[in-house]
């Protein structure tokens, strides 16, 4: 009897010998990790029974700002499917689009989180005094917003250079990223202040809301005011003029801020500049990346459009979320800054996780139904909702891996996390989400 085993063993077809090892090959590592996370929490499930029981109003709480977020992103979803001739017609214009929106959600999540920590410390107030963080928050926000709008685009211009990509000129990129960056800065300012606000006085977890909402907040309005700023592209005379003014600007807000004489305001804006311009070139690359598909995939299937930009938001969304939790439980010394993930990370993570799956749901399908009403194409139903389920899927487990690290790194060198973990992961998620997406389009077979 072990004699025929083994020769049954033996005899195994080559093929289904490196189909075994591909399968556990592919199953193994999740297996392991699985195994250490029982180790690392006892008792898994009740840990997680408890702490979502615990975290009950959090979570709701979480839900619906996703549930607002996924709707809202449609919007921001249509306003770019609709802007598919200026795409066109404008060389490289898309390229300005991803590190437009990101830093709407990199520098506002950030004060958004920092807000979120100053109320579970109990250092909040309502006071727009000149010595009070309300204040400073703003105010170095403001310095950013401009020094980074103009960074951008001089890195827009020279990434695409680099790449051979054709664009604009340096002074168009310049003019647009700053007038659409203040633009729609202005109102995701205001709604990030009166967000703050409310939280703190209604008691809501700005951690789980703040990032989200704002991001949600940043795509609608960003993307209307970047059309409106394409339209200063070319104009003979005063485009280069307002070009220069614009650097000029960008220059002298980077100086003020740097040397400003507010110790709060300059620690933030020291602290976030570099992130920031790392994240503007993740941005760009990202943009890069859907730019040089324009043509193939997104012209010809613009449901894509439609979803992208919720895509992209909800995956830095998912990120900030777990950073921005972590970043205050670091602060309150509740997190452990491990290269393990202890228990309460873990927890945090369960969250983050359901929050993906039904995230990516609502948007897939909300997006399909809108592309079947408006008449934007699509590859079928079952290819659309494959691949945005698959890319969504890879990029929730990136995130949350850059989410976790981007915390502890950053606490672990003696820095803000609120400053620099939203930025990082947001960006950061805009160029790997992208590249998910484009992945999972390879895998359907709509690339």
């Amino acid at each position: 009897m072990k004699e025929r085993l083994e020769g049954r063993k033996g005899s195994r077809p080559a093929p289904l010998k490196w189909l075994g090892w591909l399968v556990r090959a592919l199953l193994g590592t999740p297996a392991r990790a699985v195994r250490g996370t029982a180790r690392r929490v006892a008792d898994p499930a009740r840990q997680v029974f408890d702490y979502w029981a615990s975290e009950r109003r959090t979570v709701r709480q979480g839900f619906a700002a996703n549930l607002v977020s996924a709707l809202t992103s449609l919007l921001a979803g249509l306003v770019l499917a609709s802007m598919s001739e200026r795409l066109k017609e404008v060389e490289g214009f898309f390229i300005l689009i991803p590190v437009s929106i990101g830093m709407r959600g990199n520098i506002f999540g950030a004060l958004s989180a920092r807000l979120g920590t100053s109320i579970h410390s109990g250092l909040f107030e309502i006071s727009f005094d000149r010595d009070k963080p309300l204040f400073q928050n703003i105010y170095a926000t403001a310095l950013l917003t401009v020094s980074t709008s103009v960074t951008m685009g001089l890195l827009a211009r020279g990434i695409a250079a680099l790449l051979g990509v054709h664009t604009i000129s340096v002074w168009d990129f310049v003019l647009v990223a700053l007038v659409g960056g203040l633009l729609s800065s202005t109102l995701v300012l205001a709604f990030t202040i009166w967000l703050s606000i409310k939280s703190y006085q209604r008691g809501w977890d700005l951690d789980s809301v703040g990032a989200v909402l704002v991001t949600a907040m940043g795509d609608v309005v960003t993307l209307p005011c970047l059309l409106l700023a394409s339209y200063l592209v070319g104009i003979r005379g005063l485009t280069p003029t307002l070009g220069g003014a614009s650097l000029a600007l960008g220059i002298g807000a980077a100086i003020i801020g740097l040397r400003t004489g507010s110790d709060a305001a300059r620690r933030i804006i020291r602290e976030s500049f570099p992130i920031l311009c790392i994240a503007i070139v993740l941005d760009l690359l990202a943009g890069t990346v859907v730019q040089s598909r324009i043509d193939a995939i997104f012209s010809t299937y613009t449901a894509f459009l439609i979803f992208l930009p919720g895509f992209l938001e909800n995956t830095g969304a998912l990120g900030s979320i777990l950073a921005a939790r972590l970043g205050t439980k670091l602060h309150l010394g509740a997190v452990s800054p491990t290269a393990r993930p202890g228990a309460p990370a873990l927890l945090d993570g369960t969250i983050v996780a359901v929050l993906g799956i039904f995230i990516y749901t609502v948007s897939a399908v909300t997006s399909l139904l809108v592309a079947q009403a408006t008449g934007d194409p699509y590859p079928g139903v079952l290819t659309f909702l494959g691949a945005a389920m698959f890319g969504g899927l890879m990029a929730l487990i990136v995130a949350g891996a850059i989410g976790y690290y981007a915390a502890i790194a950053s606490f672990r060198g003696g820095y803000d996390p609120d400053n620099q973990t939203i930025p990082l992961v947001t960006s950061g998620m805009d160029l790997l989400g992208a590249i998910c997406l484009v992945i999972a389009l390879v895998v359907f077979g709509v690339a």
